[in-house]
């Protein structure tokens, strides 16, 4: 197969903007990971016009698809961790370009898992945790406990990947794999979910209390990246915190997390008069006083 795309991969490589090409085989024991393709390119380009240009190619009885993504498309679904498929090609994919060792040295970062780059997808994968959590809440409390049980497993899902980040490793495609070995009692919990004799509400009831536990918890470590990128203004207007270059890719779930951070006290709010003369603009800056007493 890589006879016959290496035209494909050559032809992009030859171009100045193409910063490397990854060719992934199918496995058959984990086929969903190139979406049932025998073959998949990763095109990596430093800027195009499209984020990401897809072709599909079919060659005898195999088909193939190749992907153009842009390197900061790329940075972001890593960040964000939007497509874990991408994280599995990285890592397993062969590298048939690589300029200036790019890929390599991308391979390398996210095996090392840079300090840095840790507390933002904690923050990112904890404010999820916090939305799932809550919605799921609020399906369970009006009596919805198949919508509140789909939340409850999307809950227990970023809750792995939380713990996986914690121990400085890549969530990879088979989290559940790695939390077994890493963090067995979240491993269970999933287990309590899914193979209890329990009545439903019984079993989601008993989840809440556990999950709310588990936030509680983790609220220091989680709420480090946005507390330290708040700190380093006075205040914030919400445009300003979905504005900023870190924040941003907390998305849809930015302002669900800066609620719960101001019920829990890490984060305060002012009211500064409007030009009407009628209403009040809110903004937000974090409680230093307690932020500071509590990582102590």
């Amino acid at each position: 197969m890589e006879h016959i795309l290496r035209p494909i991969y050559q032809e992009r490589a030859s171009q100045s903007d193409t910063l490397g090409v990854i060719l992934v085989t199918k496995r058959e024991e984990t086929i969903s990971v190139t979406d049932t393709f025998d073959s998949v390119l990763l095109i990596v380009v430093k800027e195009a016009d499209m984020p990401i240009f897809t072709k599909h190619y079919l060659h005898e009885d195999k088909k193939m698809a190749m992907h153009v993504i842009t390197e900061e498309l790329l940075n972001k679904r890593l960040n964000v961790g939007l497509d874990r498929r991408i994280v599995d090609w990285i890592f397993h994919g062969k590298i048939m370009f690589d300029r200036n060792e790019y890929l390599s040295d991308l391979r390398l970062k996210l095996q090392e898992f840079p300090f840095m780059g840790r507390k933002l997808k904690t923050g990112i994968q904890f404010s999820k945790l916090i939305r799932r959590y809550l919605e799921g809440k609020e399906f369970f409390n009006r009596g919805n406990y198949f919508d509140s049980y789909h939340h409850v497993v999307d809950s227990l899902h970023h809750l792995a990947r939380l713990a996986v980040i914690e121990n400085g490793l890549y969530p990879e495609v088979t989290v559940w794999s790695q939390v077994k070995k890493l963090e067995p009692s979240i491993y269970k919990l999933y287990e309590e979910l899914v193979m209890s004799t329990e009545s439903l509400e019984k079993r989601l009831e008993l989840l809440f209390l556990a999950i709310e536990f588990l936030i509680n918890s983790r609220t220091h470590d989680g709420a480090e990246h946005i507390l330290e990128t708040m700190l380093t203004k006075d205040t914030w207007t919400t445009q300003e915190l979905h504005n900023d270059n870190e924040l941003k890719y907390y998305s849809k779930d930015l302002e669900v997390f800066v609620e719960y951070l101001i019920d829990k006290g890490y984060i305060l709010t002012e009211s500064k008069l409007s030009k009407s003369g009628l209403i009040y603009h809110r903004h937000y800056k974090v409680d230093k006083d307690f932020v500071s007493s509590s990582y102590e």
